[in-house]
């Protein structure tokens, strides 16, 4: 099933299914009460085709999207150089800080994370960061929700765990990740997670084995399968979760593949008025614009 999150006109949040053709039903519980927090329904474990249609079928051009989880409640888990080809144009670039060539393919999983207010909606724009960085970069992922939360989830049971999955645009400072020899600060200003459109539950697409493409302006710069991860999904979900307990509605991103623009030279970083769209086959299309600060949110 394919869900999301909308604002309606009288400004409340509801979840609805993209039905097959297309078009919005908005959702309610069996008791009656309407589904207006995508974690919540998760939480629940409520069989979802237990839901019930809410109100009339609308067109999704005619809806206020939001991102699938708008604001989530904890910090998104990100991979970095989680395709052996990124890893390599990463190191090459100069912008992994202390890094060289023979360090380039990670042992193990690198893990870090967005903070919340990162999160934004399929055609919100980006702020550009003017004047506090010059260098911003793209990067198309494949997001993981967790559905069933844990400990010390084994290899072999994680895909239990999950709910679904989603496109993250994991939008980075290469210069204040450079600069600080770490990943948070340039990968968490705001906006810098564009999130959705919709939420694909895990019943209906195979995350391991799903095409990835992204371009900017229109031109193709992102071509990979998620069969290209050095750490699968299952992997991610064992390591993360030895020491930190997951809960359902947790994010998990997995990683880019090569082309983004530190991976060019000289690099091709993000300027206003860029536009940067992202597929992932069986979830859908992404897109949103570089602006001003004043555009931040609109």
């Amino acid at each position: 099933m394919k869900l999301l999150t909308f604002r309606t006109t009288s400004g409340q949040t509801r979840v609805a299914q993209l039905n097959s053709s297309g078009a919005v039903q908005p959702l309610a519980y069996a008791d009656g009460r309407a589904v207006d927090d995508l974690v919540a329904l998760i939480a629940s474990h409520v069989a979802l085709d237990s839901l019930l249609a809410d109100g009339p079928v609308q067109a999704l051009e005619a809806v206020k999207l939001l991102a699938p989880i708008p604001r989530p409640a904890r910090n998104i888990f990100c991979v970095g150089k989680n395709y052996k080809n990124h890893a390599q144009e990463f190191t090459k670039s100069g912008f992994d800080a202390g890094q060289t060539a023979a360090d380039a393919i990670p042992t193990d999983p690198i893990v870090f994370s967005k903070t919340p207010e990162t999160v934004i909606a399929h055609g919100q724009r980006i702020w550009d960061a003017a004047g506090v960085s010059d260098a911003l970069d793209y990067e198309a992922e494949l997001a993981v929700i967790i559905g069933k939360g844990g400990r010390g989830i084994a290899k072999a049971d994680a895909l239990n765990h999950v709910w679904g999955y989603t496109i993250i645009n994991d939008v980075t400072a290469r210069d204040w990740q450079k600069r600080h020899k770490q990943w948070h600060l340039g990968k968490s200003f705001d906006t810098f997670g564009p999130l959705g459109p919709v939420a694909v539950t895990a019943d209906e697409i195979d995350g391991g084995n799903l095409e990835l493409k992204a371009w900017v302006n229109g031109e193709l710069r992102q071509h990979a399968s998620t069969r290209d991860l050095i750490f699968d999904i299952p992997t991610l979900i064992e390591t993360i979760s030895k020491g930190i307990t997951l809960l359902p509605g947790d994010i998990i991103a997995t990683g880019t593949p090569e082309g983004v623009g530190i991976g060019f030279d000289p690099p091709r970083f993000l300027q206003r008025g860029d536009v940067v769209a992202i597929e992932i086959s069986g979830i859908g299309h992404l897109e949103n614009e570089v602006g001003a600060i004043g555009e931040v949110g609109a």
